[in-house]
């Protein structure tokens, strides 16, 4: 999924729960229309690799995403911001948790 808010998606991908996250995120990257005055994309750590920080970089983004902890040479990101996408998440699983204890 991608955010523009802590409030509102720009657009998301479904795949299937045995998919991993990161070509997924590739394909959703690619489709995004990047808004000038948008300087950061942020990121899950499934999206930590190589591949989607350059891809995220090439298309003008400063990836914000946190490195795995085995990493060897990991670098600094804005806790701040990552806060943001933290918070758009956990409204999204309260949602679904009301959405399920409602309808039963």
């Amino acid at each position: 999924m991608v955010t523009a808010t802590d409030r509102s998606a720009v657009g998301f991908v479904l795949s299937g729960g045995e998919a991993h996250d990161s070509p997924e995120g590739t394909v959703l990257l690619d489709k995004i229309i990047r808004v000038p005055e948008q300087k950061y994309i942020l990121m899950d750590r499934a999206y930590e690799g190589e591949n989607m920080r350059s891809k995220a970089m090439e298309k003008g983004y400063s990836p914000v995403v946190p490195p795995k902890s085995n990493r060897k040479d990991p670098w600094e990101y804005d806790k701040e911001q990552r806060n943001e996408i933290e918070r758009y998440f956990l409204r999204l699983k309260r949602f679904r948790k009301e959405s399920i204890t409602n309808s039963v």
